[in-house]
């Protein structure tokens, strides 16, 4: 699918964060209290409520361009309330992978160009064996005692396409946001499933 295709803009604001990575789907809270964004989510709010997210390279002093992952997140502000002292919590759902292109402007907050980084999978039969397998470590993990949702666990006993699965159980097992980015990088379904698979069992 194309940026036309899911309703992207061809850029929009990145925020970066040195710990959270927006995963296609997934619900991010989040407290803008930061004049930048601050101003940022004004904007966004102004029109499409759309940004994006990009997760900050480790050891890196500031957030300037080279410094975070060229693979981000898009996402849309479904909820956002406003605080008195101008700050506000919202709700970021995930739309899709982008890749961060030039940089439109720096100030006062960043924009750059996007251009969704869209998923393959050239194997279907493949990526279902592969999602089943990632099925039955979450339903292990679940019997050892990892505490899980009711709600998610009737959801992914109906999700079938090993893209959204995989997303699914990205966002819900992993906490540790450099396997959530490397995870948002791989292009591949099948790859990205075994990778998955791989940070399960470890």
């Amino acid at each position: 699918m194309s940026n036309e295709s899911l309703n992207l803009p061809v850029e929009a604001p990145v925020m970066v964060l040195p710990n959270a990575v927006l995963v296609p789907n997934a619900l991010l809270p989040l407290h803008i209290f930061e004049p930048q964004y601050r101003t940022m989510l004004r904007w966004c709010l102004e029109r499409d409520r759309i940004f994006c997210i990009g997760l900050k390279k480790p050891e890196a002093e500031d957030s300037a361009p080279a410094n975070f992952f060229a693979v981000g997140g898009a996402g849309l502000v479904r909820a956002c309330v406003a605080g008195d002292d101008g700050t506000s919590n919202l709700i970021l759902q995930g739309l899709t992978r982008v890749k961060f292109g030039k940089v439109t402007q720096a100030e006062p907050f960043r924009i750059a160009e996007i251009i969704q980084h869209a998923s393959e999978c050239p194997n279907p039969v493949e990526a279902e064996a592969l999602g089943a397998k990632v099925m039955e470590l979450c339903h292990t993990m679940q019997k050892e005692g990892k505490a899980l949702p009711e709600a998610l666990v009737k959801k992914l006993r109906y999700v079938h396409d090993p893209e959204l699965l995989a997303d699914i159980v990205t966002q819900t097992f992993l906490q540790e946001p450099m396997q959530q980015q490397r995870l948002m990088e791989e292009a591949s379904v099948s790859k990205r499933m075994r990778l998955l698979i791989r940070y399960l069992q470890g």
